[in-house]
């Protein structure tokens, strides 16, 4: 699973991506190489999370805090469900 410190260096480095939406956007092009959801992440988010890194055979690892919580770790005023990191 990426730790807060990589999310936070792919953050600095312009390589993470927030949100589901731009998340299924960006899997979709096969732009990323790993996705973090929230422990509280919706469950039919992540059914269509899975399905589109099934077949683009990208990483996915669930995180132990909720979106609250990521948010507040990756320095954001807001929460935080699913984060992209792009290639």
């Amino acid at each position: 699973m990426a730790s807060i410190a990589t999310i936070l260096g792919a953050e600095k480095e312009k390589k993470a991506i927030y949100g589901a939406d731009r998340t299924i956007k960006a899997l979709k092009r096969g732009e990323l190489k790993e996705i973090v959801m929230s422990s509280n992440c919706p469950e039919k988010t992540i059914e269509v999370i899975k399905n589109l890194a099934d077949i683009s055979k990208t990483k996915i690892s669930t995180s132990k805090q909720d979106s609250m919580e990521l948010g507040a770790a990756c320095k954001k005023p807001f929460s935080v469900t699913i984060i992209g990191l792009l290639k």
